[in-house]
């Protein structure tokens, strides 16, 4: 069992960067997939991105993509995410999640845990 905490949101303005942080408590973070998701009000969650317990393989929802990086560190037993170009339609709060299966997955239902979730407010 993993117990993720994110942290790092904040209200930012347009076109700032942010870095968000998911810590993991744990000794098997590093066979973990991860990913971040984000749900706005009134809206869906939404996938943001994902990578493989390594590290080497990343995946991005269209959205975001060449926008947000994803990384770990697995020392560190973290995970990260690089928002650049932010704009209002990036404020949302947002989730990492652990998925113990091999392969990375864009459906929330296939992660099986999360965080409590960190707020992004982008102002125009």
């Amino acid at each position: 069992q993993v117990q993720l905490v994110e942290s790092g949101g904040e209200l930012v303005q347009d076109g700032d960067s942010l870095r968000l942080s998911c810590a993991a408590s744990g000794r098997t973070f590093s066979s973990y997939y991860m990913a971040w998701f984000r749900q706005a009000p009134g809206k869906e969650r939404e996938f943001v991105a994902a990578l493989d317990s390594s590290g080497d393989i990343t995946h991005y929802g269209d959205s975001v993509k060449g926008r947000f990086t994803i990384s770990r560190d697995n020392v560190k037993n973290t995970l990260y995410l690089q928002m650049n170009s932010l704009n209002a339609d990036d404020t949302a709060r947002y989730y990492c999640a652990a998925k113990k299966l091999v392969g990375i997955a864009t459906i929330a239902g296939l992660y099986d845990y999360w965080g409590q979730g960190t707020q992004v407010t982008v102002s125009s």
